[in-house]
């Protein structure tokens, strides 16, 4: 088991760089995300179905870049295109700060958008291109705490500062997470500079896979299909489905739900590396089945405070799962990247993680349709039974992935066979 200390000493000098910064990078967006739909309807005065649909753009123009951003990751390397989606998320934030009319922030909604779809993909790209080994899992890990913790932090102080009949506080914001995106900007275009993600022209591999060939692979087609119900499960319902549900129906104050996610970041950054170290060298599918198992039961934790509405024990049950919840978290974010990336090569690591990210946002966008669909008629117990039942679908396709990927994939070392000598180093 590697501690804090060693972990941070095996890191190549770009590997300490990316995480250094990681949780001042995502401060920005900490003041930013729980905020921009009260800005846009209370702030701005939109109605709140524009609003709505405004904000949605984020999400449907990460999906539709995606796919073009992993090729483009591929043929001219990730430090390209994420300084370009950088760039484009500092002038969508800029603008998005002092947007009075929708078509205005609808174009700054865009560029942010944008910079969503290349991100996910570019930055993972680079950490697997910097980072090897066992040694990967574990940076998905810790890099995942630092987002949550940044993102934490930021929501608080964001909570503290913005004030509904100040719009100059939420132009500030706004602006600070535009600054934000400088930090990444300048690693990449000093320290960074040199680091390449893209194979060179004299590699023996070919590199004009496309997305089609890659997800023929079953274990390709089997992990996606993973990401994308563990995603619609997860976190496709924490802005909207848990909220909903910890409402209408468990009827727990605003001040409960803001709590839960205070509950959720504590958890992932106190537990997170406990976790890693629990589950290096294990199965990586075998570690998805657990946290399967910890969703499901974080679901009917949910689903008993529903029992016990506007109740002293309904709040306890709410913030008790997110706080199972986040448990489940430490388990999936080090290994599913992890998996993805170990199954590509230098060839197409930007579309593998392009296919990832592409999971993540079909699930984050069709997740809280779903629960606004069962919610709206009054169907709760309904929409809790789904979530199980899902939860248990995560362990199941896990079950199946684990027979479709090679061992080094999962998280541990090919067998050998008892007669045959291993291969030369």
């Amino acid at each position: 088991m590697i501690g804090i200390g060693s972990f941070w000493g095996a890191l190549p000098t770009e590997g300490r760089w990316l995480l250094s910064t990681v949780a001042i990078q995502t401060l920005g967006r900490g003041l930013t995300l729980p905020f921009t739909i009260i800005y846009l309807y209370e702030v701005r005065g939109f109605d709140l179905g524009l609003s709505g649909a405004l904000m949605s753009l984020i999400a449907v123009t990460g999906l539709i870049v995606t796919g073009p951003g992993g090729t483009l990751i591929d043929k001219y390397g990730a430090r390209t295109v994420l300084l370009a989606g950088l760039t484009a998320m500092i002038a969508g934030c800029t603008l998005l700060a002092f947007a009075t009319h929708p078509a205005v922030a609808a174009v700054a909604l865009v560029l942010i958008g944008v910079n969503f779809g290349v991100s996910w993909p570019g930055f993972n790209a680079l950490i697997a291109s910097v980072v090897h080994g066992d040694l990967r899992q574990q940076y998905f890990g810790v890099n995942f705490a630092l987002v949550n913790l940044g993102i934490g932090i930021g929501g608080i102080l964001g909570g503290f500062y913005v004030d509904v009949d100040s719009p100059e506080t939420f132009t500030a914001i706004f602006l600070v997470d535009a600054a934000t995106s400088l930090i990444p900007m300048a690693l990449l275009l000093g320290p960074l500079r040199h680091v390449r993600t893209q194979a060179g022209p004299s590699d023996d591999a070919p590199s004009t896979a496309g997305y089609r060939e890659i997800l023929r692979q079953p274990a390709v087609l089997w992990l996606t299909l993973l990401t994308f119900l563990a995603m619609f499960i997860g976190y496709g319902q924490m802005e909207a489905g848990f909220p909903a549900y910890a409402r209408q129906v468990a009827e727990v104050s605003t001040r409960v739900i803001g709590l839960s996610f205070a509950v959720n970041t504590a958890v992932i950054v106190l537990l997170q590396f406990l976790v890693l170290k629990r589950i290096t060298g294990r199965r990586r599918t075998r570690v998805m089945v657990v946290m399967a198992l910890v969703w499901a039961l974080s679901w009917m934790i949910l689903g008993a405070a529903g029992l016990l509405p506007d109740s002293l024990a309904a709040a306890i049950g709410v913030l008790s799962f997110m706080g199972v919840f986040a448990f489940g978290e430490t388990l999936l974010q080090p290994t599913v990247p992890a998996v993805y990336n170990d199954l590509a090569s230098d060839h197409n690591r930007g579309r593998y993680n392009a296919i990832n990210a592409a999971a993540f946002q079909g699930g984050a966008i069709t997740g809280p349709i779903a629960a606004g669909l069962l919610l709206d008629v009054g169907l709760g117990a309904w929409y809790i039974a789904i979530m199980v039942v899902g939860c248990l679908g995560i362990g199941a396709l896990a079950l199946i992935l684990e027979r479709r990927i090679p061992a080094t994939a999962n998280g541990v070392p090919e067998p050998v066979d008892a007669g045959q000598a291993p291969p030369p180093s």
